[in-house]
């Protein structure tokens, strides 16, 4: 299937009204046989549901493809052959996306990686090994452009080809100060992807979204770090849910990071040490000959962890009721970051031991500052040193 362009402008009228989500958009299409009848048709459905609601103009939708031109986006359609099979072939994946880059990125075999924003210098270190070596071994990794885990998932594998999933629109890169990461993925042949329209700022309820794309666009999904309530669990259940594999690195029981990743290795997520672990997995998948053809089994189908929150106010078909508006859930997407030398190396110390120049590295402080600021944490008590120069929080 190839849409007309008027048909990718209905399309998109579609999907930007109000209460209009991927499942609603589908029952829309099917029902009156294509997106021009069915945005005939919407104002008297709402209107008896008695939310009446307006599709965006012709006017609108015109600016927005011009906007997204302008930076080199393109629109890809579920059904169209360049839109990622893994992707469709979840329950709900965007009926567009705008995607900015190389799209032959989103044809090859992927693996997400995500993490906790506030991460350890070990964790960074450790999912920097993993992305380059998963990516010399063809795997593209996908990540959400975060800062700690999901950064070092992309700074790894910008040789090898990285996509990066915004929660907002392409002029909206967030956090701001990635925005030169954004241009190195570009210009490494890599890709970025969003749901959402050009000038759309992110919001907490935007992130749980932007994540169902990130382990749909993967085999499996990798987390590295992550509390007990982490929006990297989200992503984890997605994966379950999309019938995904799901892989976790072990951490330390003193470090409240591994709380979550711990959890789900209880809960049967493959246990990761090495590449090897994870590749072991997925090879057999990646060697299938139409791993996401319809109808492939792109893994098993598991329990999920939680029930699925309704993430779009979405209009009931029947014409009788408009599903009440969901609440903001409770998702900081990036809390500050700590401003004084002391207060930044605490965070990314841990449990587990860190030479001091990679601890240097992640921190983007001077070895000599590095030095100095753990020479007096060491004083008071806070860190302990290790052979070889490792140091870590001491253990309370």
């Amino acid at each position: 299937m190839q849409l007309t362009d008027a048909q990718r402008l209905d399309w998109l009228r579609l999907i930007r009204t109000d209460g209009v989500g991927p499942r609603t958009f589908r029952g829309l299409i099917n029902r009156f046989g294509g997106a021009s009848g069915a945005l005939d048709a919407l104002p008297e459905i709402t209107r008896r549901a008695g939310k009446p609601v307006k599709p965006p103009s012709r006017a609108e939708i015109e600016k927005e493809i011009a906007a997204a031109g302008r930076l080199g986006v393109r629109f890809l359609a579920t059904g169209e052959d360049a839109f990622p099979r893994s992707l469709q072939a979840t329950d709900a994946a965007p009926p567009l996306i705008a995607v900015r880059g190389n799209v032959d990125a989103l044809a090859k075999p992927a693996l997400a990686i995500v993490g906790s924003r506030n991460a350890s210098a070990a964790g960074m270190t450790f999912t920097e090994r993993l992305a380059r070596g998963l990516g010399e071994a063809g795997l593209v990794i996908v990540s959400g452009l975060a800062r700690g885990i999901d950064a070092a998932a992309h700074k790894a594998s910008l040789p090898t080809g990285t996509v990066a999933v915004l929660a907002g629109g392409h002029d909206r890169i967030y956090p701001a100060n990635h925005a030169a990461l954004v241009e190195k993925i570009l210009d490494g042949g890599g890709a970025l992807v969003a749901e959402m329209p050009m000038g759309w700022e992110p919001r907490g309820r935007d992130f749980p979204r932007r994540n169902r794309i990130i382990s749909g666009l993967g085999l499996g999904t990798l987390v590295v770090e992550a509390a007990r309530r982490s929006g990297s669990l989200i992503t984890a259940r997605y994966a379950l849910e999309q019938g995904r594999e799901v892989f976790a690195v072990p951490g330390s029981p003193l470090d409240p990071r591994a709380e979550g990743t711990n959890d789900l290795i209880r809960q049967g997520a493959t246990l990761v040490g090495e590449v090897d672990h994870i590749l072991a997995v997925i090879a057999p998948l990646v060697e299938q000959a139409d791993v996401y053809g319809e109808g492939a089994a792109l893994g098993p189908k598991r329990p999920a962890l939680e029930e699925q929150p309704d993430f779009w106010d979405e209009i009931e078909l029947d014409g009788t009721a408009i599903r009440v508006p969901s609440a903001s859930l409770d998702f900081d997407p990036d809390a500050e970051e700590p401003r004084d030398d002391r207060t930044r190396l605490l965070a990314f110390l841990s449990p587990t031991p860190i030479g001091t120049d990679a601890l240097s590295r992640a921190a983007g402080l001077p070895v000599r500052v590095v030095q100095t600021t753990l020479l007096e944490l060491e004083l008071d008590g806070r860190v302990e040193r290790h052979a070889n120069g490792a140091v870590s929080l001491t253990a309370r």
